[in-house]
């Protein structure tokens, strides 16, 4: 309960003006509900002939008020008996409790009416915290976590939160009060009877409370499995040629049914412990009811109670009346362990610690004019060294290539530059300006980068070039295109500019999809670009026209290029050699062709 009401604090807020309506309409609704079981006293004296006592009217403060608002009651309805006979009297009881039935259902209804738009809101600013979460997230946080189970958190346990915590709001603030009212009311009418059933009632809490921690326990390992599972989904859809080439269908399915079938058993061991909530909830309802029925029945046929055998049957029809919002109070308890369970795997991603930060005082700096810097640069990624006291000067305008093998910390380096990562130890600078002092927003926005995969949306060709540039016109589109090589085979399509491209650009090849990227770096004009293997996954005849392209994209641009084809850097002004994390051989291609080591030895290797 400490955890709901924690879930509650942060996320009702908003909403606490719906909140006061629907408590306050919960509290009407169970008031006039007392009043219309109320009707049932005298309804049962006149037709049972069980009241024969005379009443006169009473003046307020002769007594207290309930004792004058009980006494006047019964004198109005018997010199109504006495002036129209009982038929009529009963008639308009009965049409009396269809009114106040009336007015208790429809507050009833308003409560729920008001409590709806805070599940709703809150299911949905979930959404929006999970999904702006993710998206603040560093590139470092998704290398440790899998993409389908993030997906899963994001899903599958959002919804759950959905179906269970939220659905349950209006029976956890609805209930109690319910409960309240109906116990403050039992002692008022006995409170011996009472006392009695506040003995049994902890009993019954004890053995639903032991039901529910176990079934937060299951919960947790029915949403982690079902995150190993939409994983699973995510690596064959993103593999699927690589598993119909390796004839690998048969062991992909029977991964599936193995992580499907442990999902399944989770599942039932859950459904069955929450299935159990109804009929135990009541057993020991009815088990009660048994009990107070022979205690009360007792003590008023041996004529030791204060109440008489109208007003216990009153008693009973509100005792019977706290069962079933107790039922779903302990129904909704159920649903709340199983909603924390997921709420849990939610925060792990809300609460995750984004350790690339603004600084409190960022400097201001939109663009470069002299050049970068990485000085003594070092980092890990977890506990091996990648980069290892690396040096390097880029000259505004000048463009640097990195080559090496796999392996060697090139794409890490690049990484760096717009704080994917942050460095350990040594720094990066613009200008003299460390990086960690400008907002990620301000540095990114300088820089523009081409990736060896053409990352693209299931959107148009316009909205694809005209990606993260506000306020973007079809002239500048058309004029990046041009310049990317790629305005022909657009226009070439059915509908041009508005043509849909597919998901991640699959109605395109492979280099119509780097000339899209290449585009969209033109229109952004950054003032640093950043080209990681750009041209390595082209044929010939593609290569050459995206190459062409980069050269459109690189003039008067200070460039940082990573490749693995040395034919497309021969004309950098400066090459730096990676080997195992540190700088090995520096300079021109002629310079380091004539020294005759590690990048000579690359060359002959392509050459070959």
């Amino acid at each position: 309960m400490k955890d709901f009401i924690k879930i509650l604090l942060r996320f009702v807020p908003p909403y606490k003006k719906y909140l006061f309506l629907n408590i306050f309409f919960n509290i009407l609704s169970t008031v006039l509900s007392l009043f219309s079981f109320a009707l049932l006293i005298p309804i049962l004296q006149i037709l049972f002939k069980i009241n024969e006592a005379h009443y006169e009217y009473m003046q307020l403060g002769s007594a207290s008020f309930k004792d004058v608002f009980i006494n006047n009651f019964y004198y109005y309805i018997t010199l109504f008996i006495e002036n129209h006979g009982g038929a009529l009297t009963l008639m308009l009881l009965g049409a009396l409790l269809v009114v106040m039935t009336f007015f208790k259902t429809f507050t009833s209804y308003l409560s729920s009416y008001f409590m709806i738009p805070i599940r709703s809101g809150v299911v949905r600013d979930i959404r929006n915290y999970v999904f702006s979460k993710v998206v603040s997230l560093p590139i470092g946080f998704f290398t440790t976590e899998r993409k389908g189970d993030v997906m899963a958190r994001m899903t599958g346990d959002v919804s759950e939160i959905e179906n269970s915590i939220m659905s349950s709001l209006d029976m956890m603030f609805k209930n109690p009060i319910m409960i309240i009212v109906y116990l403050t009311t039992m002692f008022l009418v006995s409170w011996q009877l009472t006392l009695f059933v506040m003995v049994l009632l902890p009993i019954s809490g004890y053995i639903m409370g032991k039901v529910g921690k176990k079934l937060k326990r299951n919960s947790v390992e029915a949403q982690q499995q079902w995150g190993t599972l939409m994983a699973q989904i995510e690596e064959t859809l993103g593999g699927l040629r690589i598993i119909k080439a390796f004839n690998a269908e048969r062991k992909i399915k029977d991964r599936f049914i193995t992580a499907n079938n442990k999902f399944f058993k989770l599942t039932n061991r859950i459904s069955r412990r929450q299935a159990l909530a109804h009929p135990m909830s009541e057993f020991l309802g009815t088990f009660t009811i048994a009990i107070v029925l022979w205690y009360g029945g007792s003590l008023i046929l041996g004529g030791k109670s204060s109440i008489d055998a109208a007003s216990f049957i009153y008693y009973l029809v509100i005792f019977y009346s706290i069962i079933n919002p107790a039922k779903d109070f302990s129904k909704a308890a159920y649903a709340v362990q199983r909603g924390l369970a997921s709420m849990e795997r939610v925060d792990k991603i809300l609460s995750a610690e984004n350790p690339i930060k603004s600084p409190e005082h960022p400097v201001n700096k939109s663009s470069l004019d002299k050049k970068i810097e990485y000085r003594n640069v070092s980092f890990k990624y977890k506990t091996d060294w990648v980069i290892k006291d690396v040096s390097i000067e880029i000259p505004k305008g000048q463009t640097i290539a990195l080559v090496g093998q796999s392996g060697s910390g090139k794409s890490t380096m690049a990484d760096l530059l717009p704080r994917f990562y942050d460095v350990d130890k040594g720094g990066v600078f613009i200008d003299g300006v460390n990086i960690k002092d400008m907002t990620p927003l301000q540095l990114r926005s300088m820089m523009g980068n081409v990736n060896q995969e053409a990352i693209l949306f299931n959107d148009t060709f316009f909205n694809n070039i005209a990606f993260g540039v506000e306020g973007a016109t079809m002239e500048r589109v058309i004029e990046a295109a041009k310049i990317a090589n790629a305005h022909d085979f657009i226009i070439a399509t059915e509908n041009g500019y508005d043509t849909n491209i597919g998901d991640r650009g699959c109605r395109l090849s492979g280099g119509q999809r780097q000339r899209i990227s290449i585009a969209r770096a033109i229109l952004k004009n950054p003032a640093i670009l950043i080209l990681d293997e750009a041209t390595s996954a082209l044929d010939t005849e593609s290569e050459r026209l995206v190459q062409e392209a980069l050269e459109n994209l690189m003039k008067n641009r200070t460039t940082i290029v990573i490749a693995h084809r040395l034919s497309t850097i021969k004309d950098a002004n400066k090459i730096y050699v990676m080997h195992e994390g540190e700088i090995v051989e520096e300079g021109t291609h002629d310079e380091l062709i004539a020294l005759n080591r590690y990048y000579k030895r690359l060359v002959d290797m392509q050459k070959f």
